[in-house]
């Protein structure tokens, strides 16, 4: 014991100088690369530093603290003029240098040092410029623990009166409450000064839970809808659930018995839809549900059995005229929209598999017997009325795989629209496609014919679907009165606000030039269209880069410049593209939700990068199904990794911008709540949303801002409610500042879109459905779960 101990001073002297020598050396050698890519400098001189450091306290020489300390100034000058006092910018760029400063100040480094030759130097002359170097970076470190990333401000209140609904204002018959697409709520029973006082009314669990033989993109991403006394929701498998609006008790429950295959992209529904037949001598009272193998059903409201008389003992296939693909496809995710005695209904395709997919066709089927009232093929625009038997609709057209709105008085439907087979390769796009992808649709609801399109992205090439029902509300404009406004929240985050009779912005929309060098065999548009209302996110920079460490950081800024990257819009290429934002989207399926008397809307947006690279095929002509397919949204799941792209000259990687590390490659917040004014089209606040709480090892909430996939809800009392975080909370927030008022802790993620309702006793009741979503890496689960004030 005694000789371990007689020296230690010399073995812990080692072990910090070794450190710094190793770190100092790959900081060099990484720091090296950097700059050979035309990056910052700083690495490779710190590097030689800190490994000059190390080697002269191997010598056991003072010097090594005095360089230690200018590296520490040098550190904090360099990163506040890259970055400014921002403190989760700052952390990776000194966490690993200052806690080794902190080290060589302990007494026993010091004291070798000290002591040396048979002379004792003073512990200031040897010690003290690194203290001092330690004491400036805390002050740094306290100063930047004060940097906000919010925009504080204040939406308007009520600015006039809106139509009278033709739904009870306790009810929410559809996905969105309405088929104006607005998820908001007439309801004032809770408000932001009782909003604190909610407490769990109910929870059910619905049994449907992952299987084998499933997808890996199974998730709960259902909005129920409520009509009277009963609450109507479905599951991933499809089962349809109805249960008791005032204490969740299931009242009965109908299971398709999907067929699942290995060819299904995802595994998911996101909602039922209700309608009224009065004609019908039976189920007059109908849930409509549309299901992943591809079936439309009609549930008789009251009893869940299938409806006699619609299609085939309720249920019509949708697949004549869909030939020759596996089943999994197509497939159905999304509410089917119900207008004027119609069901209409676009469908899901698997993303980039091959270049000939099933078509992207819309139909509307009669809601009385279920039988085809017309088709629009956007391959075949003009030809709507029903496909005759044995024909098929043209393959690989752009889809519609969200939910759908209508306009009831113009008789109207909007379809929010996607691409064509593939995704990020279009030298063999027809012109239909280049005409309908990645825009708005406005159909005519009794025929199908289409009166206008607006494109949001010309020659799609980013997976930059619109992903979200649109929303219609009436805008009191200057100088134009009220007017009929369509509202599109899009995955660039750009916000169309246009004439929904026309199709013509309401607020500015031009076109601006983006980067060019498309991939041999392909083209890019030379311009794409940037609205004047926007959450489009700043260019991104190397100093924007981010990491767990400095060497994390360095990997990224590595990659950064790695990477092709010119702005928004850069083209996918086979040196690999940073696409910012990426297809995870500023805004997803879960879109916006609007206050219609306030004119404004609760909005929040993401900001995650994701890396697109072109595979040349050795064999394009193969149309071989079979092989790896790839991932999803930020875990590697079903829709990103590898894709194959079968027919096509190049399969295509897709993945998250991540560091070695895992975190994200771009600094943090990486998810907001915004206030948006549709009158002015100015962004009246911003909110870093979301903690870590969910997403590391040790549960800590560092508030840091993080992703949302799903859709915020609003009540007339002035409140928003969002559950969507990758941490697993509902939260109640004052519309008018973004301030959250309230949260309650939820047993999974619930990357859904919660909603409310009256239920029979007169009380308020907010729901949400806590499932999880794997492909995002949040706990799973079964909860249907309500809140309400004390009775």
């Amino acid at each position: 014991m005694t000789a371990r101990t007689a020296n230690p001073t010399p073995l812990l002297l080692r072990l910090v100088a070794w450190t710094a020598l190793a770190l100092g050396l790959l900081d060099a050698i990484g720091g090296a690369w950097l700059l050979a890519l035309g990056g910052s400098a700083y690495y490779l001189l710190a590097g030689l530093c800190l490994a000059l450091v190390g080697w002269l306290l191997l010598r056991r020489r003072p010097a090594a603290l005095h360089l230690m300390a200018a590296l520490i100034v040098a550190t904090l000058i360099w990163s506040i003029a890259e970055i400014g006092l921002d403190w989760w910018k700052l952390v990776p760029r000194g966490d690993l240098i200052v806690p080794l400063g902190l080290a060589m100040t302990l007494p026993w480094i010091t004291r070798a040092l000290r002591h040396r030759a048979g002379e004792t130097r003073p512990w200031l002359t040897v010690a003290g410029p690194l203290a001092l170097a330690l004491v400036g970076a805390g002050g740094v470190a306290v100063a930047s623990g004060f940097a906000d990333h919010d925009w504080h401000g204040r939406l308007p209140g009520v600015r006039g009166a809106i139509a009278a609904s033709d739904q009870p204002d306790g009810d929410w018959r559809a996905y969105a409450r309405s088929w104006a697409g607005q998820k908001w709520s007439p309801l004032r029973q809770v408000t932001p000064a009782n909003v604190a006082r909610l407490q769990l009314a109910w929870e059910v669990h619905t049994g449907d839970r992952q299987r084998p033989g499933d997808p890996d993109e199974i998730t709960y991403e259902v909005t129920p809808i409520k009509v009277a006394d009963t609450v109507y929701l479905c599951t991933p498998h499809n089962r349809v659930l109805a249960l008791d609006a005032e204490t969740g008790k299931t009242r009965w429950a109908y299971d398709p018995q999907i067929k699942v295959t290995g060819e299904m992209q995802h595994l998911s529904c996101r909602g039922v839809s209700y309608a009224e037949v009065p004609q019908a001598s039976t189920c007059q009272r109908r849930i409509l549900t549309a299901t992943n193998d591809a079936r439309l059903i009609a549930l008789d409201a009251a009893t869940g059995r299938p409806c006699p008389g619609f299609g085939a003992n309720g249920q019509i296939s949708t697949l004549p005229g869909q030939p020759g693909h596996p089943l999994g496809w197509y497939q159905f995710t999304s509410a089917p929209l119900v207008t004027r005695g119609l069901v209409v209904l676009g469908g899901a395709i698997y993303d980039n598999k091959a270049l000939k997919m099933p078509s992207g066709v819309i139909r509307a089927y009669d809601l009385a017997d279920g039988h085809l009232a017309w088709n629009f093929d956007p391959g075949r625009p003009d030809a709507t009325a029903p496909l005759a038997p044995g024909q098929h609709y043209v393959l690989s057209t752009p889809n519609s795989w969200s939910t759908s709105t209508a306009d009831e008085a113009l008789g109207l439907i909007y379809v929010p629209m996607g691409m064509g087979a593939v995704d990020q390769w279009g030298g063999a796009r027809p012109a239909t496609t280049e005409r309908f992808a990645t825009s708005v649709l406005a159909l005519e609801a009794a025929t199908g014919k289409v009166r206008w399109v607006f494109q949001t992205v010309h020659h799609d090439l980013w997976d930059m679907d619109v992903p979200a029902q649109p929303a219609l509300v009436d805008l009191d404009l200057p100088g134009k009165g009220r007017v009929p406004a369509l509202v599109q929240s899009t995955k660039t985050g750009l916000i169309f606000v246009l004439d929904r009779r026309t199709g013509r912005p309401l607020h500015p929309v031009t076109d601006r030039p983006v980067p060019q060098g498309a991939a041999p065999g392909d083209r890019l548009s030379p311009t794409q269209p940037f609205s004047s209302v926007s959450f489009l996110p700043p260019r991104a920079t190397e100093s924007g880069m981010w990491g767990a460490t400095m060497l994390d950081q360095l990997a990224c800024r590595i990659k950064f410049r790695r990477l092709r990257y010119d702005g928004a819009f850069t083209p996918p290429s086979t040196q690999g593209t940073l696409v910012f934002p990426g297809n995870f989207g500023v805004m997803d399926w879960g879109g916006m939700a609007i206050d219609p008397e306030r004119q404004v809307a609760f909005a929040h947006p993401n900001y995650m990068g994701f890396v697109d690279r072109l595979v040349p095929r050795s064999d394009p002509a193969s149309g071989n199904r079979h092989g790896p397919s790839g991932g999803s949204d930020l875990h590697g799941a079903s829709e990103h990794g590898y894709n194959p792209n079968f027919g096509a000259p190049y399969a295509v990687e897709l993945n998250p911008f991540l560091s070695p590390l895992g975190l994200p490659c771009q600094a943090p917040p990486w998810g907001y709540v915004a206030g948006l004014d549709l009158v002015t089209g100015k962004i009246a606040w911003r909110r870093a949303n979301g903690t870590t709480r969910d997403q590391m090892p040790v549960p800590i909430p560092f508030k840091m801002g993080v992703p949302s996939l799903g859709g915020p809800m609003v009540t007339a009392s002035g409140l928003g409610f969002m559950s969507s975080t990758l941490d697993y909370y509902l939260r109640a927030y004052d519309l008018a500042t973004g301030d959250v008022l309230w949260r309650a802790r939820l047993p999974a993620g619930a990357q859904a879109t919660p909603m409310t309702y009256l239920s029979p006793s007169g009380r308020q009741m907010i729901v949400v459905v806590a499932g999880g979503h794997n492909s995002l890496g949040t706990r799973l689960g079964d909860s249907v779960m309500a809140y309400a004030l004390p009775r």
